[in-house]
């Protein structure tokens, strides 16, 4: 199972810069770097939270699923 956190789309969207970013959600530019790059394993509801206001989007407009292998059957 793989999640992928889609920030670089909704970013250049609003066109911030990481450290903007990362400023407005109240985390360091390494911790958006770890979300963007899938290295996050877990991410707190007030950091989605944060996020998502920041963005004006949805969880699942930058949280996606991809099935393994295995799971494709």
């Amino acid at each position: 199972m793989a999640i992928i956190v889609d920030l670089d789309l909704r970013l250049a969207k609003r066109r911030l810069s990481v450290g903007e970013f990362a400023d407005a959600v109240g985390i360091t530019p390494a911790n958006i770097a770890v979300l963007k790059n899938g290295r996050a394993k877990a991410v707190r509801f007030t950091t989605l939270d944060a996020i998502c206001r920041t963005l004006g989007c949805q969880p699942g407009d930058i949280l996606r699923w991809v099935p393994d292998e295995a799971d494709r059957g």
